[in-house]
């Protein structure tokens, strides 16, 4: 069967990667607007019978999320046998159980509106916590990959005498990873959150990790609030400066320049959302397991 790979246009360098190391030609499709603003999807060339796939990271994910619907419409009405949704950053995780009155599973919500339009989904590290696997909520084949491989990697040959910490209890078991495949020292610090932007972190004792270079590992590095308080608290204790290291750079706001003017050393993230601090390719990965 012939198969096709279409990107948006942020996630272009990738596809292009992906292409190459897979050997699946890469299609032409134009997105764009209206002058009212409604989104338009035009695909350029013959899908009948193919199996297609759309790489998409879903950060910003309210102004991408019909344009990917009306691809996979679109893929289907001129006869596209299957779409694949190559997600590397995958949205709306977070909210995987009702926190306050009033609120709703989103989580869910958007799992079943995917699972409509796309036959599965192949993403990177996404925020499974109370959602232990993706099959709990997607009714489609779903896929999470880990890129604790290529961080481990990336570690071992950029970083001297690291000793990796992990932000909170929930990043652990990553953490755990990461070092025990760098055959890295970690910690775990232990986070107290009152709000999406006010972050208390607690530091351990560090004395015997003075003289290693400090490796922040996070998931996600949205508003930067944990890392830059944690920055803060390793500044104290007289340790080196710190590099930190996220899978999903989403960089709210001014999240990267805060982080840069903290006195890090570097801010190192995989190429699944595009941005200047992308360090790590995941292409490889995404290639190797595709449907």
């Amino acid at each position: 069967m012939k198969q096709l790979l279409f990107s948006f246009p942020e996630n272009d360098s990738l596809a292009k990667s992906v292409s190459l190391l897979s050997g699946i030609g890469i299609g032409e499709v134009q997105f764009g607007n209206y002058p009212d603003g409604e989104s338009h999807c035009r695909i350029l060339e013959d899908v009948n019978g193919s199996e297609v796939y759309i790489i998409c990271s879903l950060n910003q994910p309210d102004s991408k999320i019909l344009s990917l619907i009306f691809f996979c419409e679109t893929a289907k009405s001129l006869g596209a046998a299957k779409i694949h949704l190559i997600a590397p950053y995958l949205c709306y995780m977070r909210q995987d159980k009702v926190f306050q009155s009033g609120e709703g599973v989103t989580a869910k919500y958007f799992a079943n509106l995917i699972s409509k339009y796309a036959d599965s989904l192949l993403t990177i590290d996404p925020h499974l916590h109370r959602i232990k696997d993706l099959k709990e909520v997607y009714t489609i084949s779903a896929k999470s990959l880990h890129a604790t491989s290529l961080i481990a990697d990336y570690i071992q040959k950029e970083i001297r005498n690291p000793v990796l910490i992990g932000p909170d209890a929930e990043s652990s078991q990553w953490v755990k990873e990461v070092a025990e495949l760098s055959k890295s020292p970690y910690t775990v610090l232990e986070k107290i959150r009152r709000g999406d932007r006010d972050v208390e972190v607690s530091v351990p004792h560090l004395e015997k990790y003075r003289d290693c270079t400090p490796v922040l590992i996070d998931d996600i590095i949205s508003t930067g609030k944990t890392l830059l308080e944690t920055i803060g608290h390793l500044k104290v204790a007289g340790m080196k400066p710190a590099i930190c290291i996220g899978v999903h750079g989403i960089f709210a706001d001014d999240a990267y320049e805060e982080l840069m003017k903290s006195g890090i050393e570097l801010c190192a993230t995989t190429n699944t959302i595009q941005h200047m601090s992308n360090q790590i390719d995941v292409s490889k990965l995404l290639s190797d397991n595709l449907f």
